[in-house]
């Protein structure tokens, strides 16, 4: 039977979403799950009770707790070999993409990035991602024994199965060469959202004419309890910050529902939110490509339609 690591993100009291996930997803493996947070407490690792994780491991080291990509990976490496395990799941976020490749050099595994489809016949691993901006999907086998993978927030469905769990404490030897790289400081705006892991977005494109106009767009994300994002136009004009960009060069996103407003629909920013599960697109350009890509689709002005919509949903949700 195959032993199964899922990397658990801590979020404040609990865990990020995406933790939740990556639970669900690694049940299809059909093996032996075991989750692992580093630097966290038990309470954090309980609420993984609830979507049917029943072993963790919760770990315990010497240092300060600044986040060090370079000590979590040594961690993880002497954890995995220790314990046997074959295969490794993080999410495909900022942390996920940063320590993922970094275990799979020191365990010797294959390793692919942002999977969005799981497939296990015979104790084979086959595993799907998207290439060329999202036009095509690449069927993935890895030969090695170890194998890691990083898997796109949103797309597997975090269920809850409520059960008992297991949690051992592991005390983890570390040394000064392993903190090669610290984080010392995070600021993030509070209350916000984050695009990478919202299930609904709502983004502006360069037709909003200027960062005065966003609260049109931040009004209708209040109402639908909606992330806030950006084109890339939009972030290069520094009316907004990069960390709500959408696209290529910023975050790949697949909400539940993703609208898009005066966005024309380059390649770029296709290829971070065409795996979204509805586009709305509003956009005055009938021909826009974006409208190739949506489910719905409005021709008209942003600035007429939005206050509007938003006023409308209100009313409904009374």
């Amino acid at each position: 039977m195959s032993k199964i690591l899922v990397y658990l993100e801590p979020n404040n009291d609990a865990l990020k979403k995406t933790s939740y996930e990556l639970i669900t997803a690694a049940k299809l493996f059909n093996g032996e799950v075991w989750g692992v947070l580093i630097g966290g407490n038990r309470e954090q690792l309980q609420k993984a009770a609830e979507y049917g994780l029943q072993n963790a491991y919760l770990v315990n080291f010497n240092g300060d707790n600044n986040y060090s990509s370079t000590q979590h990976s040594a961690i993880l490496s002497r954890l995995v070999k220790a314990n046997a395990f074959d295969t490794v799941l993080f999410s495909a976020n900022a942390t996920g993409l940063e320590l993922a490749p970094q275990l799979s050099i020191k365990i010797n595994a294959g390793y692919v990035a942002d999977c969005v489809g799981i497939n296990v016949d015979n104790g084979e691993i086959i595993v799907n991602k998207p290439v060329y901006a999202g036009k095509a999907l690449v069927k993935s086998k890895i030969n090695t024994a170890n194998k890691v993978l990083s898997l796109r927030p949103n797309v597997f469905t975090a269920q809850k199965d409520s059960t008992n769990l297991n949690i051992v404490e592991y005390n983890a030897e570390t040394n000064a060469s392993d903190a090669k790289v610290k984080v010392t400081n995070v600021s993030k705006n509070v209350g916000k959202l984050d695009v990478s892991e919202a299930d609904i977005i709502v983004s502006a494109g360069r037709a909003i004419k200027g960062p005065e106009n966003y609260h049109i767009i931040e009004n209708l994300a209040d109402v639908l309890g909606a992330a806030v994002g950006a084109s890339r136009a939009v972030v290069d004009a520094g009316w907004r910050n990069h960390t709500e960009q959408v696209g290529q060069t910023g975050k790949t996103v697949s909400p539940n529902l993703y609208i898009a407003c005066g966005i024309s629909g380059a390649i770029q920013h296709l290829a971070g939110m065409s795996s979204s599960k509805v586009i709305v697109a509003i956009n005055k350009d009938k021909d826009a490509p974006i409208f190739k890509v949506a489910d719905y689709g409005l021709v008209g002005d942003m600035f007429e339609i939005l206050p509007k919509f938003t006023e409308k949903i209100k009313a409904i949700k009374g």
